[in-house]
């Protein structure tokens, strides 16, 4: 391998991102489902070609896919190899959780780019599709006890062979979806993008040359492993841990721990979650290349000048045992993945508090509140509107948390209320922030949001699949924890219901003109309230981030 100069290696590195952004715009503009078109639930890359390693992942994705979909890729390499039949043009397709991380709602099409007769990189697209079978329109099924009942499963299968489309493949898929018109237009988007990233790919192997290319990705991720590495040899060696509970599993109502043990020694970390929950009845499993991929997303908001790349992951070492919750084997349920890997994100921010607490944030809101309402329209088309919601993270060395944002396990964007009310049967009658609801400290929690929706049609059925109803966003360093979780259905006679299970509920009902009610959690804060400027509470209370009397109680 030679070495390449800081300016052209610079430069390869813009030209290969600028890839995966393009790949990310087209399915983007051309998705037929909010949750990719507005909410930006997605991501594209390049992928090594032997080991399906992460080379460059799209800025506007999601995070959590850059470690999920390596291991996507190597299931697709592993099967190929296998068959024995991989060519040009060949792409593959499938949702298998276990093989490729996340849950089934997450459609991954990979796809081998061929140089001379050789396998260069792969290329691959995952987005989450609108609905794809399953007991609850939109997938996140609280009550599921196997995958079964989340939707269908399609392991890793060819959709074009030697780039020929296998329409029966499309039909099967179709098939399966609530919605096959959004199925279809959303896999057209996916295949787009990654035509398009075979073209600029070989435009820039044209240009610069494929040993070039393939030393400049080399050496990007051994500069991302340096660079992690110094980054650690900054931190004080020692054991540092935290502990955080999701609420129930929604089947058994009782707490899971989701507990871990960092451990810092030189230029390397361990990240030991032998303390956490076994495999549980209900969906807050994940597997184990989800347990990596949410890891890999929490240094990264810690450790920010690191390029993103599998080298980022070199020098950390995880403890993962079977049969946690963490490393969910088919059949468990995985649909709410994100509820899980977002308390896990929380204990690594806890834990890192500890080591290197000028670098770490107190803990986000904790849950995307994944909510569906669905039903039929008077013409009887089906309707499903899901969608998740925002809340506040947490304060930060350098200040408050930012109010009313996505959770921190993507750079997705929450549907504007435009799109969901132009596209379902639905008005908002209050979308605001939650006063009182971020924790107090040195700099404060950022708010979570009030959300109020009613419903235009006759009737539809509610399901909701959340957390932080009963453990609150955690403040590090002394700060105070963000609000909890709540959420309410206004019935017409005026009278109020609330979920069983805190967080979850299931086949509840909603009439024309009742509304329901999302009060998402704050961030926790930053050090300790009593260390809080008095013109920064002042300005809190004009602002009516927090009230009068919540100061007085403080």
């Amino acid at each position: 391998m030679s070495e390449i100069d800081p300016v052209t290696l610079a430069v390869l590195k813009g030209r290969l991102e600028q890839i995966a952004d393009e790949m990310d715009a087209t399915l983007f503009r051309s998705a037929f489902n909010p949750i990719i078109a507005e909410a930006r639930d997605a991501s594209h890359g390049l992928y090594h070609a032997k080991t399906g390693e992460t080379l460059v992942q799209g800025k506007a994705g999601l995070p959590i896919f850059v470690g999920a979909m390596a291991f996507a890729v190597r299931a697709v390499i592993e099967k190929s190899a296998k068959q024995g039949d991989l060519a040009d043009g060949d792409v593959y397709i499938f949702n298998d959780p276990y093989e490729g991380g996340t849950h089934l709602s997450d459609f991954k099409l990979v796809r081998p780019f061929f140089r001379n007769g050789q396998v260069f990189c792969w290329l691959a697209s995952v987005g989450h599709w609108h609905d794809v079978g399953g007991n609850v329109p939109g997938n996140y099924n609280p009550v599921a006890t196997e995958s079964f009942q989340e939707g269908m499963l399609i392991p890793p299968v060819k959709l074009f062979a030697r780039g020929e489309l296998r329409s029966d493949i499309i039909d099967i898929v179709t098939a399966n979806s609530r919605l096959p018109n959004s199925a279809y237009g959303d896999l057209n988007g996916q295949i787009s993008a990654l035509d398009l990233g075979a073209r600029r790919l070989a435009s820039l192997l044209d240009d610069y040359g494929d040993e070039t290319v393939a030393d400049a990705l080399s050496q990007l991720r051994d500069r991302a492993g340096q660079l992690m590495r110094a980054s650690i040899a900054e931190l004080k060696d020692g054991v540092y841990s935290a502990d955080d509970f999701l609420d129930n599993d929604g089947i058994v109502d009782k707490p899971l721990r989701i507990a871990l043990d960092l451990a810092v020694s030189g230029e390397t970390m361990t990240l030991d979650f032998s303390r956490c929950s076994p495999a549980c009845a209900g969906p807050l499993n994940i597997s184990r290349s989800t347990t990596i991929a949410a890891c890999y997303v929490a240094l990264k908001h810690v450790f920010r000048d690191v390029p993103a790349n599998a080298g980022v992951l070199d020098p950390i070492r995880f403890v993962i045992p079977e049969n946690t919750l963490l490393s969910a084997r088919a059949p468990k349920p995985v649909g709410g993945y994100t509820e899980t890997i977002l308390r896990m994100i929380d204990t690594v921010f806890v834990a890192l508090a500890q080591a290197c607490p000028e670098r770490v944030n107190g803990c986000a809101y904790g849950t995307i509140n994944a909510l569906s309402l669905a039903g039929h329209r008077k013409n009887g088309q089906r309707w499903v509107m899901f969608s998740f919601f925002g809340g506040g993270h947490g304060g930060h060395p350098e200040g408050d948390g930012l109010n009313h944002g996505n959770a921190p396990i993507s750079t997705a964007t929450i549907p504007p209320v435009e799109i969901l009310e132009a596209a379902y049967p639905v008005m908002f009658t209050r979308w605001a922030l939650r006063p009182d609801s971020g924790g107090a400290g040195r700099h404060r929690g950022g708010l979570g949001a009030v959300y109020e929706i009613e419903l235009l049609e006759e009737e539809a059925d509610v399901f909701l699949f959340g957390e932080r109803g009963r453990y609150a966003p955690p403040g590090i360093l002394g700060g105070d924890p963000g609000a909890l979780n709540r959420f309410t259905v206004l019935q017409r006679d005026g009278t109020e219901a609330h979920p069983p299970m805190a967080s979850k509920w299931v086949g509840a009902k909603l009439a024309k003109g009742e509304r329901v009610r999302l009060e998402t959690p704050g961030g926790g804060g930053y050090g300790p309230a009593a260390q809080r400027s008095s013109s920064a509470i002042e300005h809190d209370v004009r602002s009516g981030y927090v009230t009068r009397a919540a100061k007085g109680a403080a």
